[in-house]
């Protein structure tokens, strides 16, 4: 792998990993949010959400396009 594509591969796992733990405290501990409004509550679900998709877009991407050892 080369270290374009594995520093791209890392970071969009990453992302994806934060996406997938937001969503999962704010379903099993909808109580953390505080005294933020249902409408923060809300808008935080909808942020991982698209931060899911984009990381699964980018993982696709690099899967696609960029060959093991050389970029494309």
């Amino acid at each position: 792998m080369s270290k374009l594509r594995d520093m791209l591969f890392t970071s969009a796992h990453a992302d994806r990993a934060k996406a997938l733990l937001t969503l999962e405290l704010l379903e099993k501990n909808p109580a953390g949010i505080g005294d933020h409004s249902t409408e923060d509550f809300y808008k935080n679900a909808e942020e991982a959400l698209a931060m899911l998709a984009d990381a699964d877009d980018k993982l696709e991407a690099i899967d696609k396009y960029m060959i093991k050892k050389q970029v494309i």
